[in-house]
């Protein structure tokens, strides 16, 4: 079977444009559009359990849609189970390391895909 370069394309696309639709409220939508870009440096900086835990601690709902998108569109992708979910701290936790740290540069690729298809996504909802 041949690589398909939309892999990952794909997921994010489908889960950032049904946000986009589902929200009606400019302050979500710009708190949805400044999360998504910001993904790829938290990610880089702090790495997939941080930001796991990050997404109960998040209290503006924007940024917290964009968190659990990321993690669906990854465990889509990657097809690891419970990952999405409130179990998902646990799973990474287990994960060995060659496995966290292949999950984490597949994380990397669809953070970029997240920061790029926002771009078209969310034209005109920049932060005031």
């Amino acid at each position: 079977m041949a690589f398909d370069p939309r892999t990952m394309a794909q997921p994010v696309y489908k889960a950032l444009s049904e946000l986009r639709h589902r929200t009606a409220d400019d302050t979500r939508l710009q708190e949805q559009k400044s999360q998504a870009v910001e993904l790829y440096t938290y990610l880089a900086t702090w790495g997939l359990m941080r930001l796991k835990a990050e997404e109960a601690a998040l209290s503006q709902e924007g940024k917290k849609d964009v968190v659990k998108a990321f993690f669906r569109a990854l465990e889509e992708t990657a097809d690891v189970k419970d990952l999405a979910n409130d179990k998902g701290l646990d799973t990474l936790k287990n994960l060995d390391t060659e496995s966290y740290l292949g999950l984490t540069g597949l994380g990397l690729q669809i953070a970029r895909e997240f920061s790029f298809w926002t771009t078209a996504l969310y034209v005109g909802k920049d932060p005031e």
